[in-house]
């Protein structure tokens, strides 16, 4: 028990508290990093949900018994990373989440006995925009959407229709594309029956309207879709051009700039040519008349006109007999009709522009020089390009080759290469935990290093030992030192006090042996002024006791 209060004693009440303050620390440090690691890695279930959907998800959580976290404002609910992919599925099975929406689920929730026509129609209503909102919401720029249809009813006896007509409104991600926007309209469109796309409006979170569902917007749609073409068509061209030539020339060695000039003018076109040269008998007709005329003086009787008077009548008077034939022939032209449709997209004009880098060299020096390709490499180059972008002279196509140095030598290692590669393809979540690892062991090192090893090494170290006393005063009564540091014994100071009276020599001996031991105990403190405090400390703790 004397030792340890010794201890305690030399080791000091401040360092003793902040030899605990810092244990309490490095405890609770390494307690935080084992229950980091006993605790599972969260990952979001789902994002952006509705309080209705959140509600619904944690109840069913709940009964499942697995762990989850809240993040926001209750949008975004965290699970373990092991068991989401099976969550996800037991929830789809209850069908969860229903992004506040109603799909079609509502006629299964709700009997249809008793139910009017005009319930069921609102209630199909209810589901189609739910599902179109649904549909709308997986995509990935969307956060929410919410659809309004109207779907008119035909009335009796009437030949007059209103087409149906949708709106919508979207919480989105960033800003979306033109093209991202009229496939919306195209999807929604194409699910309604009589729908077109002019007649889907769209307007986001921020009030911009995207889209306009009057129709009037067919000549702006057109206009854009057509520069989205334009642009698609050259990227191909570009693409396929750089692919190729990084084969001939390596990777990055070329550059390929294409404009294309298409026309979006649709037209149609009917042509009929008759030949003259190629006659078809169509249609003959032959027609053969015989006349048979007998004279009576120029008279008409009864008689002549009865059956059989002419046998009686042979010599009454002269007779007239002729035959005639008519023959008509029609005849049939040979005709062609032609219909040519050109649809829009044809290409007027092609302009595409090549630069090629040229050839480096490596002498033993390890000095790069630059050579220009030859003419003939060019020309071999400028052939590849044209057939590969479908070069015709017809249209006035232009295709330029041009060999010229770049202004900084490409990497000539094509991507992928590396070997190694593989293992180096970290996810972000193995980045987060590495460097989080990083960070913790950083943390634990300095608490080690700079806290824990200087607190011990002062706790464990010997006790330093009081500075020992100068000669002088360790001789005490028994001898003194001389002005030379020599050591004079009683029976020499004896003899010194004989010669010399009592009074002078006791008081210039002692003088001699404070001012020595003085300077004595002065260098001791200058060399070393730790040991001196501990003496002193020793001096007044004896003196209060």
């Amino acid at each position: 028990m004397e030792n340890f209060t010794q201890l305690i004693n030399r080791i000091g009440l401040p360092r003793l508290a902040a030899m605990a303050v810092v244990a309490v620390l490095m405890l609770g440090f390494f307690g935080f990093l084992i229950t980091r690691a006993q605790t599972p890695n969260l990952a979001p279930l789902y994002t952006g949900l509705s309080l209705e959907d959140s509600s619904a998800i944690v109840t069913e959580l709940q009964t499942l018994n697995i762990p989850y976290e809240l993040r926001g404002e209750g949008d975004t609910i965290l699970i373990p990373r092991d068991d989401i992919t099976t969550t996800r599925m037991t929830l789809a099975g209850s069908g969860l989440p229903t992004r506040g929406q109603v799909g079609y689920e509502i006629f299964d929730q709700q009997s249809t006995l008793g139910a009017t026509s005009f319930v069921q129609n609102i209630n199909n209503v209810r589901a189609l925009e739910g599902e179109l909102a649904r549909t709308i919401g997986s995509l990935n720029r969307i956060k929410s959407a919410r659809v309004h249809l109207v779907l008119p009813e035909r009335e009796l006896f009437r030949r007059e229709k209103t087409a149906p007509s949708a709106s919508i409104v979207l919480s989105v991600r960033g800003e979306l594309a033109n093209g991202e926007i009229r496939a919306i309209q195209h999807m929604v469109a194409s699910a309604i029956e009589g729908m077109t796309p002019s007649r889907v409006s769209i307007v986001d979170d921020q009030g911009n309207l995207l889209a306009s569902g009057t129709g009037d917007d067919a000549e702006g749609a057109m206009a854009g879709d057509a520069a989205e073409r334009t642009l698609g068509y050259e990227n191909r061209l570009r693409t396929r051009v750089e692919d190729m030539l990084a084969n001939v020339v390596g990777p990055g060695r070329a550059r390929v700039e294409v404009s294309a000039e298409i026309d979006f003018n649709r037209s149609t076109t009917t042509e009929e040519r008759f030949d003259p040269e190629s006659q078809v008998v169509r249609s003959s007709q032959l027609r053969e008349t015989e006349n048979l005329t007998n004279g009576a003086n120029g008279q008409v009787t009864v008689a002549n006109e009865l059956p059989g008077a002419s046998q009686n009548t042979g010599g009454a008077g002269p007779s007239e007999q002729g035959t005639s034939s008519e023959e008509v022939t029609n005849y049939e032209i040979s005709k062609t009709t032609q219909t040519a449709v050109t649809e829009a997209g044809s290409v007027k004009r092609l302009s595409v522009a090549v630069v090629v880098d040229g050839v480096y060299a490596t002498d033993a020096a390890g000095t790069q020089t630059y050579t220009p390709r030859t003419a003939d490499e060019v020309a071999q180059i400028l052939t590849l390009v044209r057939s590969a972008v479908g070069y015709s002279e017809t249209r006035g196509d232009s295709v330029e080759v041009v060999n010229m140095q770049f202004a900084e030598r490409p990497d000539l290692a094509v991507p992928g290469t590396d070997a190694a590669g593989g293992l180096l393809d970290f996810t972000r979540d193995d980045l987060m935990n590495g460097a989080e690892m990083a960070v913790t062991l950083l943390i634990a090192l300095a608490l080690v290093f700079f806290v824990m090893r200087p607190l011990l090494k002062k706790a464990l170290s010997p006790e330093t030992q009081p500075l020992a006393l100068p000669p002088a005063a360790e001789l005490g009564h028994h001898g003194v030192l001389s002005a030379d540091g020599q050591v004079i014994a009683e029976a020499e100071q004896e003899i010194e006090r004989d010669k010399t009276p009592a009074w002078v020599a006791n008081a210039k001996s002692m003088g001699e042996t404070q001012l020595q031991t003085l300077k004595t105990v002065g260098s001791l403190v200058e060399e070393n002024p730790r040991q001196a405090a501990l003496i002193v400390r020793d001096w007044l703790g004896s003196a209060a006791a």
